[in-house]
């Protein structure tokens, strides 16, 4: 597992350093949306709703909209405004029992690992939660925002429960709750005995994703029988210039612009001109042509020179050689 946060637990004068790492992860199989006709990626693009233009995320603001219709917006200087938590301390407030907390506050689960050198305290913070059947709640500052959470204890591991906050769990509100209902106790007898015939103790490793199995095996049956494609590779299609063009197209025109100055001072040279130079290496092609090759199209050779430029530059170094040898 790799750690996602590092601090320090700290209740009374005594500070555990710990890392943290999530407790759990998804294995839902996740589907994308493609062309039914070529299995192209589906892609979305961000459109505003008043003009239907695109939109650039550097135009992008944050937006509330009040009950009364009311639209307040917030750039990036009003964002930075607000109070930001960006501590490294998981700081106790008190011990309550465990059985006063409601699991519907419960949240996201992380493990606490010790550093090497705080072996004794972690352990000595997890047996006190045992032996007292208490859980530690806490605060802590996760990307940058604080949050209410436990710590409990989940065999030898201490797990840091992040909560709601009380605002956020709503109340049953049916009223037909709040109805009479006459039980007789011959029922409330039966209703019990019904409990205790089913009654088991709790292995989460006898349930399983039946509907996760099913979609495995139909995937892998399809993959077998041969009802498979290639993944088509996008191209990247020509969006107007970006600065990358921008870049090579200004290498370009001063390698023409050296060149030109280079054939009329009439002095040839020994050495490539830079528009050799340039012919010659691939990575100074354009980038349009460099993303086919990419793409998974073939690959061009480097383009040679022409005959004609290529018999004009040895003459012209033919003729720089006589000039050296002939004595001034």
């Amino acid at each position: 597992m790799r750690a996602m946060w590092s601090g320090a637990v700290s209740f009374g004068l005594v500070s555990v350093p710990i890392k943290l790492y999530s407790a759990t992860t998804n294995h839902d199989i996740r589907f994308h949306q493609v062309h039914a006709a070529d299995g192209g990626r589906i892609k979305y693009k961000r459109t505003c709703s008043i003009d239907g233009e695109e939109v650039d995320y550097a135009d992008i603001v944050k937006g509330y909209e009040t009950e009364d219709g009311e639209l307040i917006t917030l750039d990036d200087e009003d964002l930075d405004s607000l109070p930001v938590a960006t501590g490294h301390e998981i700081d106790v407030v008190e011990f309550v029992p465990a059985d006063q907390i409601d699991p519907l506050l419960f949240d996201k689960s992380y493990y606490l690992e010790p550093e090497a050198k705080a072996a004794k305290p972690y352990a000595l913070l997890r047996e006190a939660l045992v032996q007292t059947d208490r859980m530690a709640v806490v605060k802590v500052a996760l990307r940058q925002r604080e949050t209410l959470a436990l710590l409990r204890v989940r065999d030898k591991a201490i797990v840091l429960q992040t909560m709601l906050w009380p605002d956020e769990v709503r109340e049953p509100d049916f009223d037909i709750l709040e109805t009479d209902v006459d039980l007789r106790p011959q029922e409330l007898t039966m209703a019990a005995s019904l409990v205790e015939s089913l009654g088991a103790d709790f292995d989460p490793a006898d349930f399983h994703d039946d509907y996760r199995d099913a979609v495995v095996e139909l995937i892998e049956r399809k993959r077998t029988t041969g009802e498979t494609r290639p993944a088509p590779v996008a191209e990247k299609r020509d969006e107007g210039p970006d600065s990358m063009t921008d870049l090579l197209s200004a290498l370009q025109a001063s390698v023409e612009a050296a060149r030109s100055a280079a054939g009329g001072s009439g002095s040839g040279s020994s050495k490539p001109a830079a528009s050799d130079t340039a012919d010659e290496e691939p990575d100074e092609k354009p980038a349009r042509s460099r993303s086919r090759s990419s793409s998974g199209g073939a690959k061009k050779a480097p383009a040679r020179k022409p005959a004609a430029r290529k018999k004009a530059d040895d003459e012209d170094t033919g003729e720089t050689r006589k000039r050296a040898r002939k004595p001034a």
